[in-house]
């Protein structure tokens, strides 16, 4: 039996290459259904699996803000009210990551994502069915725990199903999933909402997350848990201060290129002058440079983490600036909108890249903290738009505040990478995944 842990992220063929003694166990193991080593040219098809259940589940965050004055009007409270339904489920999301990352450690990876997704589904339902505002409060924040804990499970799942060589490039196919939701999911639902009644949208999403959680039980590769994952490794990993400055460059990152595209629509309506019909296509096109910017960073993040991450906050400043001061001109910030896209994708796989390049020995827990500082990203959001627009700036000060938060990103992510020069040679081993991890790093247990 293979007496390593499911959740090590280094797939069985690369550690069989590593030492005879690793091989051995790798023989031994006739028991275990691994996963197939992918080809040097496609990703698992487990990798869209996952990006697909990400959208489905990603599309309930986005959905709720469109629908929000019906809500409010249904179930008798006022619009700020209703507002603390996306924020119980930012709370739930930014909160649950980590926790679930700890009690899942001994479960089997498919058993994690099916019940996220399953209790998720619940959640969503459950909201519906009894429809008043203590019980959607309630039920929107446990969706968002159940949330997080897929995410969290399904980014170390994928860097688990590839290559160390490409495990940046999976890990951005799989947020991309959260791009679509953002981008189609929310409006496709709000759209279906509209003819079905608010609540229609999201049994959609229901029902899309229970197909899902279908067919992650019956295709994703079957994996064993090995003896009992240790706790202590998880949080052990916690304490390297790269890890933390790779979270802090997450949060200002996202945080950076969102302020800018949740009051965009506002922007090209009151500034730019884009006819309302038109705003909606406007904001597909950050969706389309968002997989744009994946494909990108998702082909160079592996091998030049830093650079992926330094181009996309550049660019996100360069963008956030032009943007402000040429949002009265459509054919200037039309494209612009594209490229912030761009920008602000290309740095996502490398941000999985450094995380699970940091914390290869115990990834589940870095992973979970990684997206509950992606939510703290957006979650800051209203607050620093807020007391811009509040003093009375103009909407176009959130392109500023958005440009200056790229700005900050920049020493972030040059302090995380001088900390890499810094550790010397296990540094080194960690920087660089296409390596062979040695026999220490890859036999912990």
């Amino acid at each position: 039996m293979d007496n390593r842990p499911e959740n090590s992220i280094i797939p069985a063929a690369v550690r069989s290459s590593g030492s005879d003694g690793l091989a051995a166990l790798d023989r031994a193991a006739t028991t275990e259904e691994k996963p197939d080593t992918p080809s040097t040219r496609g990703l698992p098809f487990g990798v869209y699996l996952l990006a697909f259940s990400l959208f489905t589940m990603g599309s309930a965050e986005f959905l709720l803000a469109g629908v929000l004055p019906d809500v409010a009007d249904d179930i008798h409270v006022s619009l700020a009210s209703a507002g603390g339904l996306i924020t119980a489920f930012a709370v739930g999301v930014v909160v649950g990551g980590p926790p679930f990352a700890i009690a899942s450690l001994r479960w089997p990876r498919r058993t994690a994502l099916v019940l996220t997704q399953v209790v998720f589904a619940a959640s969503i339902a459950a909201g519906l069915v009894i429809g008043t505002y203590p019980a959607l409060l309630a039920t929107r924040f446990v969706a968002g725990l159940a949330y997080a804990g897929f995410f969290a499970v399904a980014a170390a799942t994928a860097v688990g199903l590839v290559a160390p060589d490409r495990a940046a490039r999976a890990s951005g196919v799989v947020v991309s999933g959260l791009g679509l939701a953002m981008t189609i999911g929310g409006p496709a639902g709000t759209i279906v909402s509209q003819h079905a009644g608010w609540e229609g949208g999201f049994w959609l999403v229901v029902a899309f997350t229970l197909a899902g959680a279908v067919a992650v039980a019956v295709a994703m590769p079957r994996t064993s848990t090995g003896p009992a994952p240790s706790v202590r490794r998880e949080l052990r990993t916690m304490k390297r201060p790269g890890l933390w400055l790779v979270y802090a460059a997450t949060l200002l990152s996202t945080a950076a290129y969102m302020i800018t595209v949740n009051y965009l629509a506002e922007l090209l309506d009151d500034v730019t002058g884009v006819p309302e019909v038109w705003v909606a296509v406007v904001l597909m096109l950050f969706g389309v440079g968002a997989y744009i910017g994946l494909a990108i960073g998702g082909r160079i993040a592996d091998r030049r983490p830093h650079h992926a991450l330094l181009a996309g906050t550049a660019g996100i400043a360069v963008c956030s600036v032009l943007i402000a001061l040429l949002a009265e001109h459509p054919l200037a910030v039309v494209p612009l909108v594209l490229l912030l896209g761009v920008a602000g994708f290309v740095l996502n796989p490398a941000v999985y890249g450094r995380v699970f390049a940091l914390a290869a020995d115990a990834p589940t827990l870095a992973g979970a903290a990684t997206v509950s500082a992606f939510q703290l990203g957006i979650s800051v959001v209203p607050l620093l738009a807020g007391v811009a627009l509040d003093a009375g700036a103009p909407v176009t000060a959130v392109a500023w505040i958005g440009a200056g938060l790229a700005v900050l990103t920049v020493p972030v992510v040059l302090l995380e990478r001088a900390s890499v020069k810094a550790d010397g040679p296990a540094s080194a081993r960690r920087e660089s995944p296409v390596r062979t991890p040695d026999r220490g790093a890859a036999g912990q247990t």
